[in-house]
C-alpha cells in the first residue's frame, strides 16, 4: 500500500491506544487464571459476575467516546481551556454515574445472578463478587472519562502507563489476597477494587491538576446528550451479541463451544481495528475543531483504507490457520467440526469489520452520534430479522454467523453513504 502523510499520526495514536484497549481483557484473563485454580464453582461464579460487570462497563464507554469527541474539537479549535473544562465536567459526571452504578449493582446483585440462571453456590459466589466489585465501579467509570479527556488532547501514552501499572498491581494484590491471605473469590474481588481505586486516583490527578473544579451543569448536559446517543448505540451492539450467544446455546454444547472460540477471537482482533477507530476520533475531531474539513476527510479516507487492509490481511492468515487455531483451543472433535463450518465466514468478515469500525470512530470523532445511534439500531434490526429465520429454519451456528455478517453489512450500508455525503464535516468546536 502506498504511503500517506497521515500514516505517522494515525500510528502514533493507534499503537498506544491498542495497548490501552488490551488492558481490559487482560484484566479479566488474570482474574480467570487466578480464580480458576480455586475450583469449578468459583470459576463459574467469576464468569457470571464478570459477564454482568463487563456488560455494564461496556455500555458506559460512552463517557470515554463522548469526552474524546468534545475535547478534541475544542483543543483543535485552539480552546485548551475549554477542553480542560470538558475534562473536569466528565469527571464530575463519572463520579455521579459511578455512585449510581455502585448502588444499583450492590442492590440488584441477586436478581442479576438469578437472571443469568445461576443457582446454589455459584449464585452465592457471583453475588458476593458483584457486591464487592461494585465498590470499584466509580473508579472504573472515572478512568473511562479520564481516558476520553487524555485521548482528546492527543495524550494516549499516559492512559497506557496508568492501565499497565493498574494491571500489574491487580496481579500482585490478587495473588496476595487469594493465595497469601486465603480469601478465595473475595480476595480476587478486593484486589480488583483496590487496583481500580489506584487507577481512578491516577486519572483524577492527570485530569484535574491545576484546573478549576467548579461543576458546570451546561457542559455535563452536553456530554450526556452525546453520551445518550452512544449509550443506545453500544447497548444495541451488546444486545446483538447477547442474542447471538443465546441462539447458539439452543443448538447444543459443541456449537456453543465453537461459537465461543470464534467470537472471542473476533473480539481480540477488534482491538486492533478499535485502535484505528480511536485514532479516527482524535484526528477527525481535532481537524474539524481547527476548521480544516479537507484534512479531516482525507485522514478519514486513509484510516478506512488501513483498517480494511488490516482486516484483509487478518482474513488471509485466518483462512490458512484454522487447523492450528482449532487444535490450540480444543481437543473435542465435535467442537472442531462446528468451528470448521463457520471459520470461512469468521475469516472473510474481517475486511468488512475493518471498514465499519473505522467509519464508526470517524463519525464519533465528528460528533455525528445521533446518526450513529439510529444506524446501529437499524443494523440490530436486520440482525433480528435474520435471527427469526435462524429459529424458523433451524440454521444453527452457521445461521447466527450469517446474521452477524448481515449486521456488519447493514452498518456499512448506513455508514458509508453518510461518510461520502460529508454531512458530518461540521467545523468548529461542538
Amino acid at each position: 500500500m502506498l504511503r500517506s502523510p497521515y500514516d505517522r499520526p494515525i500510528l502514533r495514536l493507534a499503537i498506544p491506544a491498542l495497548g490501552a484497549l488490551a488492558a481490559e481483557p487482560l484484566y479479566v484473563l488474570v482474574d480467570t487464571a487466578i480464580v480458576g485454580h480455586l475450583g469449578a464453582v468459583q470459576l463459574a461464579a467469576l464468569g457470571l459476575a464478570s459477564a454482568v460487570l463487563s456488560g455494564i462497563y461496556g455500555v458506559f464507554n460512552f463517557l470515554a467516546y463522548g469526552t474524546t469527541a468534545q475535547v478534541a474539537r475544542a483543543d483543535g479549535a485552539g480552546d485548551r481551556a475549554g477542553a480542560d473544562t470538558i475534562g473536569v465536567q466528565s469527571q464530575w459526571l463519572a463520579l455521579l454515574l459511578g455512585a449510581a452504578l455502585l448502588l444499583a449493582v450492590a442492590t440488584l446483585a441477586e436478581p442479576f445472578a438469578a437472571a443469568m440462571g445461576a443457582e446454589g453456590a455459584t449464585a452465592d459466589g457471583a453475588v458476593t463478587y458483584m457486591r464487592i466489585a461494585a465498590l470499584g465501579l466509580p473508579f472504573a467509570v472515572i478512568a473511562l472519562a479520564g481516558q476520553g479527556y487524555l485521548r482528546g488532547i492527543s495524550d494516549l501514552r499516559s492512559p497506557l502507563l496508568v492501565l499497565l501499572a493498574g494491571n500489574a498491581l491487580n496481579v500482585v494484590l490478587e495473588l496476595l489476597f487469594v493465595y497469601g491471605f486465603h480469601w478465595g473469590l473475595r480476595g480476587s474481588a478486593w484486589g480488583t477494587v483496590l487496583a481500580q481505586g489506584v487507577m481512578g486516583a491516577a486519572f483524577l490527578r492527570l485530569c484535574l491538576r491545576g484546573r478549576s473544579l467548579r461543576p458546570d451543569r451546561r457542559r455535563m448536559l452536553a456530554l450526556l446528550r452525546i453520551g445518550r446517543h452512544i449509550f443506545v448505540r453500544t447497548a444495541s451492539l451488546l444486545a446483538t451479541f447477547v442474542v447471538a450467544g443465546a441462539l447458539v446455546t439452543r443448538s447444543g454444547t459443541a456449537p456453543l463451544g465453537a461459537h465461543q472460540i470464534a467470537f472471542q477471537l473476533w473480539i481480540f482482533l477488534a482491538l486492533v481495528l478499535d485502535a484505528i477507530a480511536i485514532a479516527g476520533q482524535v484526528l477527525v475531531g481535532r481537524a474539524l475543531g481547527a476548521g480544516d474539513g479537507m484534512t479531516a476527510y482525507n485522514a478519514a479516507v486513509r484510516m478506512i483504507a488501513l483498517a480494511t487492509a488490516i482486516g484483509a490481511a487478518a482474513a488471509a492468515v485466518l483462512l490458512g490457520a484454522e487447523p492450528l487455531v482449532a487444535a490450540a483451543f480444543t481437543d473435542v472433535e465435535a467442537v472442531r467440526e462446528q468451528l470448521g463450518t463457520v471459520w470461512p465466514l469468521f475469516a472473510l468478515m474481517q475486511p468488512l469489520a475493518g471498514a465499519v469500525f473505522a467509519l464508526d470512530g470517524i463519525l464519533i470523532g465528528a460528533g455525528d452520534t445521533r446518526y450513529l445511534m439510529w444506524a446501529m439500531v437499524a443494523a440490530a434490526g436486520v440482525f433480528g430479522l435474520v435471527d427469526v429465520l435462524v429459529v424458523v429454519f433451524d440454521w444453527g451456528l452457521v445461521g447466527v454467523w450469517c446474521g452477524l455478517i448481515a449486521f456488519l453489512a447493514a452498518r456499512l450500508a448506513t455508514l458509508a453513504p453518510r461518510f461520502r455525503s460529508r454531512r458530518w464535516v461540521v467545523l468548529g468546536a461542538l
